[in-house]
């Protein structure tokens, strides 16, 4: 199998990277208290970086000491004292010859343990679907969230803002603005969850415009020396079989816009990265991503098989892949594909069992 366009560099941004392959951003609640980063955290992004992987993307990082934090131990980056414990993690990952992101996250609706608030904030009042995911030391249904208020987004506005200039600060190489998986920002591209009356809500082109405030301000903020992207998908972890009920007229007016706001690439996410996004029809998400947007595109979905994973870059619908399951069970996937050597199989037992902290046998 000939897997050699995945080891191409690529460029996102002002970011240039040695090949097509990333670590998708994945939580791991094995921060602080506090939301500080851990020696223990630098030590599992760098076995990432060590075993060739080009590009880590944290974990969902938390942007506000207010409703933004969606889990106990999860790292944030909303106080100067919590960007600065990252330094090491970034030091250590470029010293282990990787570029590294860092993923910008606002819980909303989905906030299962935040410190600062016991309430949660969403485009409306409705309560999400599903249960609270236990190994991220969940229970029971999640809670009614609150509507935000139009001061209120533009404070979450303000937010991104602020945490992405921080991680430029500490030596970041970019950051990306979580869009996806039912947390706020995807919450307001939800038909069912965004009942909004005004310019937020209804219409496709009113539920991306939160999103396409947020990659403006920060790309305004951050300056185009700094590498911005934004991750997309259509589940959620609480709705995992979620489509747009717009289907592709709705994706060209998601991408199309999001093309537009000076963004570096979008991260689409399904649960298979080359399967028809919606029926009928036979384009992924990934490829509609790319033809509306007109931006690199990294795609995330089962594409730790090395033959599906150079497919759907050969075939242009993405620029670079990412993994999540298939880099928890093989660290050194990268290396393991030059070599030819066979996979371990991913041990959800192992990994988010009993809960989902970073384990000693990772490292």
């Amino acid at each position: 199998m000939k897997t050699k366009s995945l080891f191409e560099t690529v460029t996102l941004g002002s970011t240039t990277l040695d090949n097509r392959i990333g670590l998708a951003p994945m939580t791991r609640i094995s921060a602080t208290t506090k939301g500080w980063a851990t020696d223990q955290m630098a030590s599992y992004y760098t076995s990432f970086a060590r075993g060739g992987f080009g590009l880590i993307i944290t974990e969902g990082t938390y942007i506000d000491d207010k409703y933004s934090q969606t889990y106990l131990d999860q790292p944030g980056i909303a106080l100067e004292e919590q960007a600065q414990s990252w330094k090491q993690v970034v030091d250590s990952v470029h010293a282990a010859g990787a570029k590294i992101f860092m993923q910008l996250q606002h819980s909303g609706p989905l906030s299962q343990g935040n410190r600062f608030a016991d309430e949660t904030i969403a485009p409306s009042a409705v309560q999400p679907k599903g249960e609270q995911l236990s190994f991220y030391l969940g229970e029971g249904p999640f809670q009614t969230p609150r509507e935000i208020t139009k001061e209120e987004i533009a404070d979450v506005v303000k937010s991104f803002v602020h945490a992405a200039k921080r991680a430029q600060s500490v030596g970041f190489d970019g950051i990306e603005i979580h869009g996806a998986n039912g947390y706020l920002l995807d919450a307001f591209l939800t038909d069912y969850a965004n009942q909004r009356e005004d310019e937020y809500g209804g219409s496709a082109e009113n539920r991306v415009r939160l999103l396409v405030d947020i990659a403006e301000a920060v790309r305004d903020a951050v300056g185009q020396r700094f590498t911005v992207g934004m991750r997309i998908s259509q589940a959620k972890v609480n709705d995992y079989t979620h489509k747009w009920a717009g289907k592709e007229n709705e994706a060209e007016i998601i991408f199309g816009r999001l093309g537009k706001t000076g963004l570096d690439y979008l991260h689409v996410t399904e649960f298979e990265a080359w399967q028809p996004a919606f029926e009928p029809g036979e384009a992924s998400l990934a490829a509609l991503a790319k033809t509306y947007s007109q931006l690199p595109i990294i795609a995330n979905g089962q594409l730790e098989d090395p033959e599906k994973a150079t497919k759907i870059i050969e075939a242009g619908h993405a620029d670079m892949i990412t993994l999540g399951k298939g880099a928890l069970a093989n660290q050194d996937w990268a290396h393991k594909v030059q070599s030819g050597k066979p996979m371990t199989v991913f041990d959800s037992e192992k990994v988010l069992k009993p809960i989902a902290k970073i384990k000693a046998f990772e490292l």
